[in-house]
């Protein structure tokens, strides 16, 4: 298997309904990493981008949350109709998707 370029985190930590941090569980992180799989199979980028599905990663109250590596980057609060413009903009063009990155005071 070749080295990736790209290696996707996507968060689906579980926490119990009512959990002071909440959890990307709740925020519907299943249907994304569902759609990053489903894209990544349709654009044959498997190979070339790896994907991860993982435990929390960060800010549980804005997720559900992506982490990029190794640009870096973290996307929160992304819906399932927002993978395919960081797959087009930033996996393929290079350019993060400015209007979901994750908070800067979030990385202080």
């Amino acid at each position: 298997m070749p080295k990736p370029e790209k290696h996707l985190f996507v968060c689906t930590q579980a926490r119990p309904d009512g959990h002071p941090r909440g959890s990307c569980q709740n925020k519907g992180c299943a249907a994304i990493a569902e759609e990053f799989w489903y894209q990544l199979q349709e654009r044959n980028l498997f190979g070339r981008i790896q994907l991860t599905n993982t435990a929390c990663i960060g800010p549980c109250g804005v997720g559900p949350n992506v982490l990029v590596y190794p640009d870096g980057v973290m996307y929160s609060g992304i819906a399932k109709g927002d993978v395919g413009a960081i797959i087009e903009q930033h996996l393929l063009g290079g350019t993060p998707v400015d209007s979901l990155l994750a908070p800067a005071d979030m990385w202080s």
